[in-house]
């Protein structure tokens, strides 16, 4: 009996001793893998970090371009309005021009209350002049003052005819 009993304390001890031995690996493993947990939550502060800064720089960039793409918007509208008040300003100048080259002065209109250059009405404030070369009726801005004579149109001066009487 006492030689069971030592042989059960012996195999009770190499157990006891077994245990603690997988008890020791067992903390080291768990000390390791708190390790490791402690380093992935580490990562993941820099990666949540990381992906709240891209965000706002992302933000920061669409309100940037949002902005831009609004000052364009407006640019575009700008230059749209000054393109139709140049399209205007040329067809103003283009009828002003219209007669200035044509070689022939056209004779005085039937209607002495329009100028023969531009057809502008003659009013209180417009003033009608005869031409001295064609005997056309002009305004003040279809004519030319070319000293004693007066004045002769436009067109007849271009001519190279202010000479005349």
């Amino acid at each position: 009996l006492p030689q069971q009993l030592a042989a059960l304390v012996t195999t009770a001890q190499e157990d006891a001793r077994e245990s603690r031995q997988q008890l020791q690996v067992q903390r080291q493993e768990v000390a390791r893998l708190q390790e490791q947990l402690g380093r992935a939550r580490q990562d993941g502060e820099r990666w949540a970090s990381a992906l709240q800064r891209a965000q706002r720089e992302a933000l920061e960039r669409e309100a940037t371009r949002g902005a831009e793409q609004a000052r364009q918007q407006e640019l575009i509208r700008d230059m749209k309005g000054r393109l139709l008040e140049l399209l205007r300003e040329k067809d103003a100048l283009w009828q002003k021009t219209e007669g200035i080259d044509t070689p022939v002065p056209s004779p005085a209109p039937r209607d002495a209350g329009l100028c023969t250059r531009c057809r502008k009405d003659f009013r209180l404030l417009s003033r009608r002049y005869n031409c001295r070369l064609c005997q056309g009726k002009v305004c003040h801005t279809c004519s030319v003052d070319v000293g004693k004579q007066g004045r002769c149109c436009l067109l007849c001066y271009r001519q190279g005819q202010p000479q005349a009487t």
